[in-house]
């Protein structure tokens, strides 16, 4: 009997599927300014995105490195970057 992985995007295939809407490019685009609120949703037709426990959470943008912004969200009782 096969064993199942135990990695990254392991069960989280209702997560992970995509609208049949296309998507431009502007999201990608868009600017943050530090303090603001935001959603982080997984584009699974990327392999760099977060762990999809974070999908669908609300958090606020603290500081940016380089491109990349970082975000604080609260998962129970304990705030992660």
């Amino acid at each position: 009997m096969a064993r199942f992985g135990h990695g990254k995007i392991s069960k989280s295939r209702n997560k992970l599927i995509r609208d049949k809407k296309k998507e431009g490019i502007t999201k990608y685009l868009k600017k943050f300014e530090v303090g603001e609120k935001v959603v982080i949703k997984i584009d699974s037709s990327s392999q760099n995105y977060p762990h999809p426990r974070y999908h669908g959470l609300i958090g606020e943008v603290s500081s940016t490195r380089g491109k990349a912004y970082v975000v604080d969200i609260v998962v129970g009782q304990k705030q992660n970057k």
